[in-house]
């Protein structure tokens, strides 16, 4: 929850920073194949929204019971705005694209374009970013190009343009977190993932049968739980509070981890193979942690731009 990463807490920052990230790298490296095992049964437009719509009211109930506010008109429309691109843009094309044939090691590593366009999007708006962490982004996502290499990863055309803009959509909505005014963690992330789901359950009604849902087996279920409770409720706020604490190169860091985790997963309870790729690609993705993390102090830098727009005044 948003609440374990709160800065007034009695652990130190780099503790938390390490906490959040490994969260972020190994839950998120492991809910590409929960999906997959979700998608067996449940349609993925409802999958999404019943998954988001139950967590964003779970976490606005949380927020309230810990006595936050509910936000404002205008922090509303700026969660409202992160939650349409991050949840319903990104996390429906994430679902689409492996319903469409990309496979979990693949979308893993099209998720690593992910940090390129964030650092893109912050120097477009101003904000300066090291040139480490330029040199560590690219090479984190050389290092997942050579994990593409491990297995078979057909897809169709429609797939893999869904499975690209999923990043990009992503990207987008992780900046608009940081500029735009937001309420406390609970309480955005909350709205982001209500309007979010609601969002896709709009689009999912007239298109998909809702008795799917009613129907789905045990196993697609438990999928369906994990990505709840531990995809969304505790990673994804891990997530969003390392976006407001910490560079965006760091945050986003956990896109070049998360294909060798899905990689272990896929071979450790799917079954599959690895090949010589995955040695010469971990190298390239230690060595890219290792220039962001370390390459002028990420870890423990607090940038005052994404601290005074959680705090702007209505």
């Amino acid at each position: 929850m948003a609440f374990i990463f709160s800065p007034t807490g009695a652990s130190s920052q780099r503790v938390r920073v390490v906490l959040a990230l490994l969260l972020v790298y190994i839950v998120w490296g492991t809910t590409y194949f929960a999906i997959g095992i979700a998608l067996k049964d449940m349609p993925p437009l409802l999958l999404n929204a019943s998954r988001f719509v139950a967590a964003g009211v779970l976490m606005l109930g949380w927020g309230l019971l810990r006595g936050h506010r509910l936000p404002t008109a205008r922090q509303w429309r700026n969660a409202a705005l992160v939650g349409a691109l991050m949840v319903f843009a990104a996390m429906n094309l994430v679902v689409l694209a492996q319903n469409a044939g990309i496979g979990s090691g693949l979308m893993a590593t099209v998720v690593t374009t992910m940090p390129m366009s964030l650092a893109l999007w912050t120097r477009l708006g101003g904000e300066p970013v090291r040139a480490t962490s330029w040199a560590g982004l690219a090479l984190g996502v050389g290092g997942a190009l050579l994990l593409a290499r491990e297995g078979d990863f057909s897809a169709t055309l429609a797939g893999g343009l869904m499975a690209f803009g999923a990043p990009l959509a992503w990207s987008l909505g992780s900046y608009a977190s940081r500029k735009l005014a937001q309420p406390v963690p609970a309480m955005a992330a909350g709205v982001q993932w209500l309007v979010g789901g609601l969002l896709c359950g709009a689009v999912a009604l007239p298109l998909e049968p809702v008795g799917a849902l009613a129907s789905a087996g045990a196993a697609a279920w438990a999928a369906w739980a994990y990505l709840l409770v531990l995809g969304t409720l505790v990673a994804l706020n891990a997530y969003l509070w390392l976006l407001q604490h910490t560079p965006p190169a760091l945050a986003g860091s956990y896109s070049f981890v998360n294909p060798a985790v899905a990689l272990a997963v896929g071979v450790g309870l799917g079954g599959e193979h690895l090949t010589g790729w995955v040695w010469a690609a971990l190298p390239l993705i230690f060595g890219a942690l290792a220039l962001i993390l370390y390459g002028g102090g990420s870890m423990s830098r607090r940038r005052a731009p994404s601290c005074s727009a959680r705090r702007a005044p209505a």
